[in-house]
């Protein structure tokens, strides 16, 4: 389907969410999925070959920054001192969903990852599994399901309406909601960036020469939302890892 406004054509929408294969079954998702590992897994291989002796710098000195802000501003705030174990999980998931969230400004990609379902529904689903885990660890399957579907303080007789509601929520809304906010935020920067591109193009390209100046208007446009799209990238990658921490916490301790 295309819409024409002067020169400006908006391509099918099939050509915006999905990308041709590279290889069979390897598209550029893959790629930057597979890139996003790369670079996060590389940044800690070099951090760790400096000499601790030293004063951190370059690669060790950015590996610290984000092991800190993990700590202190997701771990401690959720978790407290006994979660402190969980950095490592926590500090890979935000490293991810982050780098998987940058190419979408970055020229010739200009798509994150995140951007398609898959990414989130699989990381969402690793979290589910994750944090369900963890409460059957501590709590035993027993004693984590009567709690989740069984609210301590809930009149009996509601249990017929309470207990279907927290099955809902808990165990199917729960990790949907989480890929959906994820993805639902990337796709529609994503969009944005190409609606605000392609019409700027079409008025600087325009046969009516008064209109030239008229897409300045749209490229500015074009270039805060490139730079808001930066800030959303590390907003979302940090709401993901921040409610997967909650969500452990929750699992870890029975409601009294």
């Amino acid at each position: 389907m295309k819409f024409s406004v002067l020169a400006f054509e908006f391509p099918p929408i099939n050509v915006l969410l999905r990308w041709q294969d590279v290889l069979p079954t390897i598209n550029k998702v893959v790629i930057v999925s597979i890139l996003a590992s790369l670079i996060g897994m590389g940044l800690f291989l070099a951090a760790a070959r400096k000499d601790p002796k030293k004063a951190p710098k370059g690669a060790r000195n950015l590996a610290e920054i984000l092991i800190e802000f993990i700590e202190k501003q997701i771990v401690m705030q959720t978790l407290g001192p006994t979660g402190l174990g969980w950095t490592p999980f926590l500090l890979t998931i935000f490293i991810f969903v982050y780098l998987c969230n940058v190419p979408g400004i970055i020229p010739l990609i200009q798509m994150p990852a995140t951007a398609r379902m898959g990414v989130p529904a699989f990381l969402a689903l690793m979290v589910w599994v994750v944090y369900n885990a963890t409460g059957i660890k501590h709590q035993g399957p027993i004693g984590y399901f009567k709690s989740t579907l069984f609210p301590p303080g809930v009149p009996k007789a509601l249990y017929v309406l309470v207990t279907p509601i927290e099955f809902i929520s808990s165990i199917v809304v729960r990790p949907f909601s989480l890929a959906v906010r994820l993805f639902a935020n990337m796709l529609a920067g994503h969009l944005l960036l190409v609606i605000f591109a392609l019409l700027s193009e079409a008025l600087f390209q325009a046969r009516d020469k008064i209109l030239i100046p008229v897409g300045i208007l749209p490229f500015a446009m074009l270039l805060f939302l490139t730079v808001f799209e930066v800030l959303v990238g590390f907003l979302q990658a940090y709401i993901f890892t921040i409610l997967t921490a909650v969500y452990i916490n929750m699992a870890s301790h029975a409601e009294h």
